[in-house]
């Protein structure tokens, strides 16, 4: 294990060169929420340090990403309807999903391309359509419409290629991001009766490889099942692998073939973080709805529960949306119920005494930067954080409109996607 290569440092799985300024996927440049940066703002107000915020035509939970001079975000059009309607096979679905282009340097939406979806889809009105952030390798962008299916665009605009990858159908609706390794745009399908991981070639759409995963429930019976996670891909020895939460385990793949690796019992059957890993091989996965969650080594064969896994608790737990994020030897998270954690990795031990940092619900996930962590409630309000196992509340920091997305950094600026705007935070002129 000692071979491991920082996740950090896996530069090499986008197609193309990536510099420090980028954000080219949902969480960052390692997909675990890893800023290079280390002069990211801590300070600002809805008129304070903002270099410019863009109004958005509905409201949505996905994040944006940045490359170069460019930012993308994907945005649905008409609010759903709850609660389902059976007769009607869901919720009224939202036509209109797209990937947006804005100007880096103003926040000018350069253009926009929709695609239609007439038929129902479900889905929950905190969850709405599009919830899924886009890709880039810098040459495409990639966006998941759930239903409406998986697109690809060059920087210009226009079309390379979409998948229909069939209905996507669960009473919450869906939220996985696709990624990009290598020449492969891959993306967890679920959650719902069928599941499945697919990787597609990114040049044209083509499936490169699936596979599949149990279903389960997914409509009002209330024995629900279901992951929400997104994908990771970490370097293991001489080898990379792709690491996934699923209903119930963790599971490592090998991202090229699809093979699966290695699995580890212990989650619930509702996840919805996406796992992280450190430095050295340690995997932290966690459920959704007061599950459990567990720490396990990287870069075992078959069942590793009883031989790699660390960790596990299952007593009292939060319900747990934002994904957590590794700096050191600890993770840090901000759960939905207000209460920050610092988890020493080996041990499990809470460092921080279950600290009560917010009163409101926090689905937004840990960002580290310059030794610092950002995170953002449901209301708006962004904590930042030392990224030390010593409790430290740098600043707290305001814009009163609602978040359920999680923030960007790049060039030195914050970008962050509320319920009204696209707003881009700092002093980069």
């Amino acid at each position: 294990m000692a071979s491991l290569l920082r996740p950090l440092l896996l530069l090499g799985l986008f197609a193309g060169p990536l510099a420090a300024a980028d954000w080219p996927t949902w969480r960052g440049p390692d997909g675990q929420g890893h800023s290079p940066e280390s002069d990211l703002p801590t300070h600002w107000s809805p008129t304070d340090h903002v270099h410019w915020k863009t109004p958005l035509p509905d409201v949505g939970n996905s994040s944006p990403i940045v490359w170069g001079d460019r930012v993308f975000l994907t945005q649905a059009a008409e609010k759903v309807h709850w609660p389902p309607v059976p007769s009607a096979g869901g919720l009224a679905s939202a036509r209109q999903r797209g990937l947006l282009c804005f100007d880096r340097a103003n926040g000018k939406l350069l253009w926009q391309r929709d695609t239609i979806y007439e038929a129902k889809e479900s889905t929950h009105p905190t969850n709405p359509f599009c919830s899924a952030s886009p890709v880039t390798d810098g040459t495409h962008v990639i966006a998941s419409l759930g239903s409406a299916g998986l697109v690809c665009y060059d920087f210009a605009g226009k079309e390379l290629w979409r998948r229909d990858l069939g209905k996507f159908e669960h009473i919450w609706g869906n939220a996985s991001s696709p990624i990009i390794y290598k020449d492969l745009a891959i993306l967890w399908c679920g959650p719902g009766a069928r599941q499945r991981l697919l990787a597609a070639h990114n040049t044209n759409g083509v499936t490169a490889w699936e596979h599949p995963e149990p279903g389960g429930a997914y409509g009002n019976d209330h024995n629900w099942v279901g992951s929400w996670s997104t994908p990771i891909v970490a370097r293991i020895g001489d080898h990379d692998e792709l690491i996934l939460s699923v209903p119930e385990k963790v599971k490592g793949f090998d991202p090229m073939t699809g093979k699966e690796l290695w699995s580890c019992a212990g989650l619930s059957k509702l996840v919805y973080t996406s796992p992280v890993i450190s430095a050295d091989g340690i995997v932290v996965a966690m459920s959704g709805f007061h599950g459990p969650d567990l720490a396990v080594r990287a870069g075992g064969q078959g069942d590793v529960t009883k031989t790699h896994r660390l960790w596990q608790h299952t007593a009292k737990i939060p319900q747990r949306i934002g994904s957590p994020v590794i700096v050191g030897e600890h993770a840090y998270i901000l759960n939905d119920n207000g209460v920050a954690q610092c988890i020493e990795l080996k041990t499990g031990r809470d460092l921080w005494n279950q600290r009560r940092l917010s009163s409101g619900s926090t689905w937004g996930s840990m960002v580290a930067a310059g030794g610092r962590l950002y995170v953002t409630n449901k209301t708006g309000e962004t904590f930042i954080l030392a990224a030390s196992p010593r409790y430290e509340l740098i600043g707290k920091n305001a814009l009163g409109e609602t978040v359920l997305s999680s923030m960007a950094g790049a060039g030195g600026d914050l970008f962050l996607r509320t319920y009204k705007h696209l707003w881009c935070l700092g002093g980069r002129k």
